[in-house]
């Protein structure tokens, strides 16, 4: 069963409908505007009509993103969701254009070519490797980060796993054997981290066009339903931590990878790789706890990203939309999007002044919290 958006219910159709060109194109828009949940963003209403005049035909992507640009130009003040909406816009229709060419080489510059093209005018190191380097606090590891590649020796890391890459042979293989071997060639590149921001979506991208080039066709539902569970899984392929038992695994990216290329069916969801998670099966075994997290928000209303906001505002309702940035690594914008959304909902308010208030959670979330 997907976990399908909203948005992509609006896209749907025109791939049930089976005319090959408008299906093809509706599945590019839903891989390129599935992709920005990487980072907590949403495209607007006005992305998702104009992206339709587009999959009909009546538009080209160049007029796609030159109506973009100007529905954004016209607008002088814009809200902090406007922001994030924009930059989901922009690179949503780049995304699509680039994987609707055919054109690809397989090497390290093409890489940083892609990420030059979906980043242009939004980054200000679009398509150049970072020159410092970089820590993300990740949710799914507690707080802790992964250990990216040091800045200095990005272009000889991406250089030896590319020629790695270029002599390696998939003759004979099985598509299993080629999801799991991808797999560990996307974990490889991702872990170089070789830019500042936009590394996942950028990996995407890449391998999607690269396994395209190969003549395999890619199921648009793992990327464009559950792009954050890439990202996680990616995440998990690279981080150990003994004192705690954990180890680099890439079985979560392999499930992914099986579901892209196989039209397997594994339970694609980002609960499983928290660091602390236990299955009922594990459970079963032994008399440990199972994890506190929350399965999903869904019980309130609210995605499993949101409910990671509230948890944290629950154990200090005094912590800033900076603090909590660093917390689950994520930009500023996109928490303060996402305490607006909750505020919306319900779940979360303001009290007190803006220097010494304090976040108030609702307490239906709260006491379940709790009581796990």
């Amino acid at each position: 069963m997907t976990d399908m958006k909203p948005w992509a219910f609006e896209l749907e159709g025109y791939i049930r409908e089976g005319e090959p060109d408008r299906a093809r194109r509706a599945e590019l828009w839903q891989v390129a505007i599935g992709l920005q949940d990487v980072d907590g963003l949403a495209p607007s209403q006005y992305l998702l009509d104009t992206a339709k005049e587009h999959i009909e035909g009546e538009l080209s992507i160049d007029q796609v993103q030159s109506r973009i640009a100007a529905y954004y130009q016209q607008r002088d003040e814009r809200t902090q969701a406007e922001l994030e909406s924009e930059e989901a816009d922009v690179v949503s229709s780049r995304i699509a254009e680039i994987l609707g060419e055919r054109a690809f080489t397989f090497s390290p510059s093409e890489l940083k070519s892609i990420h030059g093209r979906l980043f242009k005018g939004l980054l200000k190191e679009a398509g150049a490797y970072r020159r410092y380097n970089i820590t993300k606090n990740e949710w799914v590891l507690k707080g802790d980060t992964v250990r990216y590649s040091s800045w200095n020796i990005v272009p000889e890391t991406l250089e030896y796993d590319f020629e790695k890459e270029g002599a390696f042979s998939y003759q004979g293989l099985s598509k299993l054997e080629v999801a799991r071997h991808i797999a560990a060639f996307a974990s490889g590149i991702w872990q170089i981290h070789p830019f500042c921001e936009g590394n996942t979506r950028t990996t995407a991208v890449f391998i999607i066009k690269y396994l395209n080039a190969m003549g395999l066709e890619i199921g648009n539902e793992p990327f464009a339903d559950h792009s954050w569970y890439f990202r996680n899984a990616l995440v998990r392929a690279n981080y150990t931590n003994l004192d705690q038992d954990v180890h680099e695994t890439n079985r979560y990216l392999e499930a992914f990878f099986e579901n892209a290329l196989l039209g397997a069916s594994h339970d694609l969801k980002n609960r499983y790789l928290h660091i602390d998670w236990v299955s009922e099966a594990q459970s079963a075994k032994s008399d440990s706890p199972k994890c506190k997290v929350p399965e999903n928000g869904g019980a309130f209303g609210c995605t499993l990203e949101e409910l990671a906001v509230l948890k944290l505002l629950d154990a200090d309702p005094t912590m800033t939309q900076k603090a909590l940035a660093t917390k689950l690594g994520v930009s500023e914008r996109t928490i303060k999007t996402r305490t607006v959304q909750l505020q919306e909902k319900g779940l979360l308010a303001r009290a007190g002044g803006k220097r010494n208030g304090r976040w108030v959670v609702s307490g239906d979330v709260g006491s379940a919290d709790s009581s796990r």
